[in-house]
């Protein structure tokens, strides 16, 4: 099929009929006209028309090398140094379509299956593990450009070291039963962004499994799979009027639980199972987190400047920008951009062929952002709410701006620049990323992207190479080596 464009991407969710439950009812009809759903659906169908706008279509996609027809770049396995230039291109384009604030737009989960794919190696002759499995649905979701939704983590029940699940029926999927058709799933599964809004469901368990092997798993499905449900959160669209509320309307992305009563998951589409050293192992060994942590740099990147330009456009709007304070905390911004460029631009030029033969960028500039990222990017929003101040609050409705008392507003809120109706506009945006529901949970989602900042901290910590400075300074104090 090759890269598909909106309508494509509309058409085939329609025709999936997924089971998605919203405010306790099923939803019934065509997905792509619920309230809930339709602006986001119609912003991802943009950015699939994207791969076909002639300016940039050569910058978002490549040859299949099996159909020879045009392919989604975000699949792109890349071998070269320019290859992962091209990548973050792709990104770019995709990012600032949204202003980065998309975090499941398709080259995200594109790239977490092709990263995936490019270690499968891993698995070979390993227990209850199917690489040929894993590589020829790559192959499937790339000549075909699939969208995927994924859950990696299980339901919050107890957190605690030493839980162990005991009820009568399974709360975390897990592995039930097989037979000759494939393994059974059975539980819930956390927290599926665009769940029920994709094609297929990658379902990959991290973390480790010492007394639960069953819930050790790895396969995709297609989301309309009998027995898959998707039981959504309520809606942080404020209404549909993209005045009102200008994110929210068009980006807001829908998460969910996702529900498994007794699903068949077919042979061909297991990857691993009950495997509880490949579940821990695979996903830290293999490029997973190069690659991922390469394209989430690249969008948070663009958010960033989307961040910075509302804010400066705040500073225009009421003429503040000779405030001492205002130039201070403009400056965190900017240091934080510069700062997250630099390491983006660090990890591509120290990139090196992987034992597989694909360049993989360096990681631990990637996971320095991503430790900067969660604590920074709240500050960014605070400083929006700062810089505007009560102008944040007293914000008329579009609708307003059509009635009798227009006058009055074109009065008394009116910007050094820009007229009522103009600063109105901007303040809505800056309301909308940083203090509406759609807001806070941009800010709760970049904190734990990657998961708990503490856990990504400490992971640095041990992984980061440090024997060479010891070994400088114990030579300074001609401290002798121990043996």
């Amino acid at each position: 099929m090759g890269a598909i464009n909106g309508k494509d991407y509309i058409k085939r969710l329609n025709q999936l009929n997924n089971e998605i439950w919203y405010d306790g009812e099923k939803i019934e009809g065509l997905l792509s006209e619920h309230p809930a759903f339709k602006g986001l659906i119609q912003s991802k169908a943009a950015l699939y028309d994207l791969q076909h706008d002639p300016k940039i279509k050569d910058e978002m996609t490549f040859i299949s090398p099996v159909s020879g027809e045009l392919i989604g770049l975000s699949y792109l396995q890349p071998k070269t140094k320019e290859d992962l230039l091209r990548r973050r291109k792709m990104s770019e384009h995709w990012a600032r379509y949204s202003g980065g604030i998309m975090g499941r737009s398709p080259d995200y989960l594109n790239t977490v299956l092709m990263s995936f794919a490019s270690s499968v190696s891993l698995l070979k002759n390993k227990d209850k593990c199917f690489p040929n499995n894993l590589h020829a649905f790559y192959e499937l979701a790339r000549e075909n450009d699939l969208s995927f939704t994924h859950t990696f983590i299980s339901p919050q029940v107890n957190r605690s070291y030493i839980y162990i699940e005991n009820s009568d029926e399974p709360i975390a999927a897990k592995v039930i039963d097989k037979n000759e058709e494939g393994i059974i799933i059975k539980g819930a599964r956390l927290l599926a962004t665009q769940g029920g809004l994709t094609d297929e469901v990658l379902v990959f368990s991290v973390g480790k499994f010492l007394f639960n092997e069953d819930e050790a798993f790895a396969f995709s499905i297609p989301s309309n799979t009998k027995g898959i449900k998707f039981i959504c959160r309520d809606t942080f669209i404020g209404g549909q009027s993209s005045f009102n509320h200008p994110l929210s309307s068009r980006f807001e992305e829908m998460d969910s639980i996702v529900v498994f009563d007794n699903v068949l998951v077919p042979w061909n589409r297991v990857f691993y199972y009950n495997n509880a050293e490949i579940a821990e192992e695979f996903p830290i060994q293999s490029s997973f987190h190069p690659f991922a942590k390469h394209q989430v740099l690249t969008r948070q990147i663009v958010k960033t400047e989307f961040v910075l330009g509302i804010a400066e456009l705040l500073i225009e709007t009421i003429n503040i920008s000779g405030y001492q304070h205002i130039q201070e905390k403009m400056s965190e911004i900017i240091i934080g951009l510069e700062t997250m460029k630099a390491l983006l631009e660090k990890s591509e030029n120290n990139a090196k062929l992987d034992e597989w033969g694909y360049m993989r960028p360096e990681l631990f500039p990637l996971q320095v952002a991503g430790n900067i990222f969660p604590k920074i990017y709240p500050r960014f929003t605070e400083i929006i709410q700062l810089i505007g101040a009560s102008g944040m609050i007293t914000l008329p409705t579009e609708k307003a701006f059509h009635s009798i008392i227009r006058n009055d507003l074109d009065l008394y809120l009116q910007g050094s620049t820009k007229t009522a109706e103009e600063r109105v506009k901007i303040f809505r945006l800056a309301w909308d990323l940083t203090m509406s529901s759609f807001g806070t949970r941009q800010t709760q989602y970049e904190r734990y992207f990657f998961g708990d900042p503490i856990r990504l901290s400490s992971d640095l910590y041990i992984k980061y190479p440090k024997n060479e400075f010891v070994d400088a300074i114990s030579k300074f104090l001609n401290l002798k080596k121990e043996e």
